[in-house]
C-alpha cells in the first residue's frame, strides 16, 4: 500500500494562498468490499459501475489539525460506464452535493478517530473515464467537531470563498490530496503498462 498511499504527502502550493502542505498517513483501511464505504444516496449513484474492491487511507496535515480519507474504488465497469457515469455526475453536479459525500475512514487511536459522518467539511469526487476507478477524498477537523456547512472542495477553494471549510483550508486539503493521489495512481499504472507491453 505504501506504493499507493505513500507514508507522506507533498502539496506544492496546495494550501490557502498557494501555501505548500504537506500530509502524513495515519491508517490504511483494510483492503475491503464497498460495503459500509459510502452513505446509502452516493453508494446507489454509484452502483451503475459496480464495486470490486475499495482500498482507503487516512491523512492529517502537518499540524495534526485536519484529518482527510482518500478512497479509491475500483469498479467492474468498462469505458463506456465510467463515461456514463462521469457524465451524470457532470451534468447533474453530483460531486457537489451534500447528501453524495463520501465516507471518511476513521481509524481507532489516530487523530481520525473522531472523523464519523457529522465531522466531514469538504470532500471531491472523481470519475475517471479511461481506467474503472472512482477516486475520492473528504476531510475534516481533527478535534471531532461537527461541521453544519459542508462545502465540496471545488467551492471551498475559490477565491473569496468564507466557509469554514474555506478558511481552514479543508477544501485545500481534499483536492490537493485527491490531486497527489491521482499522479501517483496514474504513474503506478503507466509503470504496469509498460512493463506488461
Amino acid at each position: 500500500m505504501d506504493d499507493l498511499f505513500p507514508r507522506t504527502l507533498r502539496g506544492k502550493g496546495e494550501g490557502p494562498g498557494g501555501a505548500d502542505r504537506l500530509w502524513t498517513r495515519i491508517a490504511v483501511a483494510p483492503d475491503s468490499s464497498c460495503g459500509g464505504g459510502f452513505d446509502p444516496l452516493l453508494a446507489k449513484a454509484l452502483a451503475p459501475v459496480g464495486c470490486k474492491r475499495l482500498v482507503r487511507a487516512t491523512y492529517t496535515d502537518a499540524t495534526s489539525t485536519s484529518v482527510t480519507t482518500v478512497g479509491l474504488l475500483i469498479t467492474t465497469s468498462g469505458p463506456t460506464g465510467m463515461r456514463a457515469l462521469h457524465q451524470r455526475f457532470l451534468t447533474e453536479k453530483l460531486d457537489e452535493r451534500t447528501d453524495l459525500m463520501p465516507r471518511a475512514y476513521a481509524a481507532k487511536g489516530t487523530a481520525a478517530a473522531g472523523f464519523g459522518d457529522d465531522q466531514r467539511a469538504s470532500w471531491r469526487i472523481r470519475i475517471l473515464t479511461d481506467v474503472p476507478v472512482v477516486l475520492y477524498t473528504v476531510s475534516g477537523f481533527a478535534d471531532g467537531r461537527k461541521v453544519t456547512d459542508p462545502q465540496s472542495a471545488g467551492e471551498a477553494t475559490q477565491r473569496g470563498a468564507t466557509s469554514a471549510p474555506a478558511q481552514s483550508g479543508l477544501g485545500n486539503d481534499a483536492r490537493g490530496i485527491a490531486d497527489a493521489t491521482e499522479a501517483i495512481f496514474r504513474r503506478a499504472l503507466s509503470t504496469v503498462t509498460e512493463t506488461t507491453s
